[in-house]
């Protein structure tokens, strides 16, 4: 908080008081699917694109159903985060089965996204980000590592 004396007789009964609060961010939770083969995730991705049509998206991906990454699953999780980049936003991951986090590592993917044990902490970590950068300024943002910085 910073108080601001003006100047005057009375500087003690002078003073306002500025506080910054922000809402919290809008973060959208989307389910992926058991199975995903080319034409799931093109209707994934299409449901998931009213979500991204926002500027500065923040999206969670449940992949707590997935049992195995396959081509597919990581060509759409590729091409949700680069539709949030595109618009200043990111995508993280939440719930990966043991099976699936190996082989995001194994592609070099968890490099890319970052990824919680429970949709619950993804969600808060958007929270955290953005007060953050409301108590440290822009600057502290541009040191922090996320995946729109890897891209």
């Amino acid at each position: 908080m910073t108080v601001i004396s003006l100047p005057g007789k009375d500087l003690n009964n002078l003073r306002w008081e500025f506080g910054m609060t922000l809402p919290p961010r809008a973060v959208s939770i989307k389910q992926l699917p058991v199975k995903l083969d080319v034409k799931r995730g093109r209707l994934f991705f299409r449901e998931l694109e009213s979500s991204m049509n926002v500027e500065r998206p923040c999206i969670v991906l449940d992949c707590s159903k997935v049992r195995e990454m396959d081509v597919h699953a990581v060509h759409l999780m590729l091409c949700c985060l680069e539709g949030a980049i595109k618009r200043n936003g990111d995508v993280r991951l939440a719930a990966v089965a043991p099976a699936s986090l190996l082989t995001l590592e194994l592609a070099g993917l968890d490099r890319l996204f970052r990824i919680f044990a429970t949709v619950e902490e993804a969600v808060e970590s958007f929270q955290r980000r953005a007060a953050h950068v409301a108590a440290h300024g822009a600057r502290a943002e541009s040191n922090c590592r996320s995946s729109s910085n890897a891209a």
